[in-house]
């Protein structure tokens, strides 16, 4: 039977929910900064177009972005140690969290690595050109001219996933990681309020993205200040006079000019 709703358990659950919230935000953080470097790593060669590494960085991209990730966190979680068995490596003590983390960033990585190949070749071409005419070396050029234009175009794409990261944490519940999920559904089964329960945890999750958005959002337009239109001067009214017999048009600067 259930229990009768009550708003006092949803104040109640907030601080014991928050105990927790950087178990979430540390997945978060070190896959999304472990996702940007296979990112970059899985976007050079098809940027490059390398024969070999391409296809291969075009299979591991269609694996991770056509499964659901909860299937790629047991495929990871009970799979990954039985190949390293293989090569006599044992990593059955390693933590729970490690491999949720693993998993975000592979899965992060394949997301990554498309928004950084749409934001370079979404720089015009005429601008590196420009900078190899002035003597700008490879490296120069992407640094100084691609990566500054290409994320400012990324970081919408970028923001949009890091928030779908930080809801989908809510999954390594599914392999015992102790995050907000997984404290929310020991508190419903204690007490039996689990409307109360998700309610808390959906407060906690609204506040975190809805500020990560914000704060994004300020980021972006202070990368892009450089794309500002640039403040044109008020046309003057033209004022028609008479001039040896013809008639005129020009500004009406308060005085007529021959």
């Amino acid at each position: 039977m259930a229990t009768q709703f009550d708003i006092t358990y949803v104040f109640d659950f907030l601080p014991k929910l928050l105990n927790y919230i950087h178990i979430s935000l540390f997945i978060v953080a070190c896959s999304m900064v472990l996702g940007v470097v296979f990112g970059f790593l899985i976007a050079l060669p098809r940027l490059y177009q390398i024969p070999v590494v391409q296809r291969l960085s075009q299979v591991y991209v269609s694996f991770f972005r056509g499964t659901p990730i909860l299937i790629q966190l047991f495929l990871i979680y009970y799979g990954l140690p039985e190949l390293l068995k293989a090569i006599h490596v044992d990593v059955s003590k390693a933590p729970v969290l490690s491999f949720v983390i693993l998993t975000f960033a592979l899965h992060s990585g394949a997301y990554i690595s498309e928004v950084i190949r749409a934001a370079v070749k979404a720089v015009d071409k005429g601008q590196v050109e420009a900078a190899y005419s002035v003597g700008m070396t490879g490296y120069q050029a992407f640094t100084r001219i691609i990566m500054p234009q290409a994320l400012a175009i990324s970081l919408p794409n970028f923001t949009n996933l890091l928030i779908a990261n930080l809801k989908d944490t809510s999954l390594a519940f599914s392999l015992g990681a102790m995050e907000l999920m997984g404290k929310a559904q020991t508190l419903g089964a204690a007490t039996q309020h689990f409307m109360e329960t998700y309610i808390a945890l959906s407060i906690i999750y609204f506040v975190i993205c809805f500020g990560l958005e914000k704060l994004f959002i300020y980021i972006e337009k202070r990368l892009l200040q450089h794309e500002q239109p640039l403040v044109t001067e008020e046309r003057q009214p033209l004022s028609r006079r008479w001039f040896k017999g013809v008639w005129s048009s020009q500004p009406d600067k308060g005085g007529f000019q021959a």
